[in-house]
C-alpha cells in the first residue's frame, strides 16, 4: 500500500472537504482548520473573503471543549493559511 500524497503549502499538507480545510501533519501536535465563512464571485471563480482559523489539537485524550486552542479570523483564505502557517511552526 502506497502512502496518499496531498497538496502541500509551505511544507504542510491541505485537505479540503466543502468550505473546511485541514492544514497540517495529523501526526503532530497540532493541525489547523480553516473554514471558508463566506465567498464573492470573481468571473466564474468563488474567492474566500472571510475565513476562519483554529489551531487544534491531534491529542485523542485532550477534551472535546478544550481541542481548540486558538482561533482568528482573517479577510482571504491567503492570509488564514499564513497565521495557520505560523502557530503550527510554533507550536509542533
Amino acid at each position: 500500500m502506497t502512502q496518499q500524497e496531498f497538496f502541500t503549502y509551505k511544507g504542510f499538507p491541505l485537505v479540503r472537504k466543502d468550505n473546511v480545510i485541514y492544514y497540517g501533519n495529523m501526526s503532530d501536535k497540532y493541525v489547523a482548520m480553516l473554514t471558508i465563512l463566506s465567498t464573492h464571485k470573481v468571473k466564474d471563480l468563488e474567492i474566500a473573503d472571510k475565513t476562519r482559523v483554529q489551531l487544534m489539537s491531534t491529542d485523542p485524550n485532550v477534551s472535546a471543549t478544550e481541542i481548540i486552542v486558538k482561533t482568528s479570523e482573517r479577510g482571504s483564505l491567503y492570509e488564514a493559511l499564513d497565521v495557520a502557517g505560523i502557530w503550527l511552526a510554533k507550536n509542533n
